[in-house]
């Protein structure tokens, strides 16, 4: 598949990984823990999988509640306990204040002025996307943030994506979603929506798939490239 630009009316992004850099939860962690690295890629997995396994089994929780339980799971695979209730709650509210990748201000800029309507659609609680937003200054961009909170389901659950196509006003067939998340991109996809893959880091592709992205970029400003020829 390839992206068509002439479908598109509206741009959707996934907050972490996407609009914002989640590395710094591992610049949090080195404060306190001896090696970060693998306790940071294990809590970001097990959150993750929370996630997935909550859509299955109605057992949704906001994600930062979830967050807390994979970090909590982390140091303790680590046998870290030596980690407060008070420092772990230091951590997790580097969630509070993310840094945006440098291209994000100027990419939806370029689109907002190309004519699209942006929107971020986020596994982050209404909390999380609000503080998200003000940190990133990014709130004169955006028009508004989706949760999924709002439905208490999960990506890549197409029940998200239908809902913040219908809280963006759009047919489902005229967004663009991008996203660093192969498993969003596929989401997306699967709902409707043309899936935008941000690659920032080169990663091979999923060979699980089946099929690619409708476009694949390496910053948000590709996308822009695309949508504003």
């Amino acid at each position: 598949m390839a992206l068509d630009p002439g479908r598109v009316s509206t741009v959707t992004f996934d907050s972490y990984s996407t609009l914002v850099d989640v590395d710094a939860a591992e610049r949090a962690l080195a404060d306190r823990v001896p090696d970060p690295e693998p306790v940071s890629r294990l809590w970001r997995s097990r959150s993750l999988s929370y996630t997935f396994v909550a859509n299955h089994v109605d057992a949704y929780r906001p994600f930062y509640e979830l967050n807390r339980a994979a970090l909590q799971y982390a140091l303790d695979a680590h046998g870290l306990d030596d980690v407060s209730a008070e420092e772990r709650d230091e951590i997790l509210a580097v969630y509070h204040e993310l840094d945006v990748f440098d291209d994000v201000r100027d990419a939806v800029q370029r689109l907002r002025a190309a004519g699209y309507d942006c929107y971020v659609v986020s596994n982050g609680d209404p909390e999380m996307l609000e503080s998200m937003v003000a940190h990133a200054d990014i709130g004169d961009l955006v028009e508004d943030t989706v949760s999924a909170d709002e439905v208490e389901t999960f990506k890549p659950a197409a029940e998200l994506y239908r809902h913040a196509a219908a809280r963006t006003g759009t047919p489902i067939d005229e967004i663009a979603h991008a996203t660093a998340a192969w498993f969003d991109v596929l989401g997306a996809q699967h709902a409707g929506m043309q899936g935008v893959r941000v690659d920032r880091k080169g990663d091979p592709w999923e060979p699980f798939a089946g099929v690619d992205p409708d476009l694949t970029v390496e910053t948000l400003n590709g996308l822009a490239d695309e949508l504003d020829a």
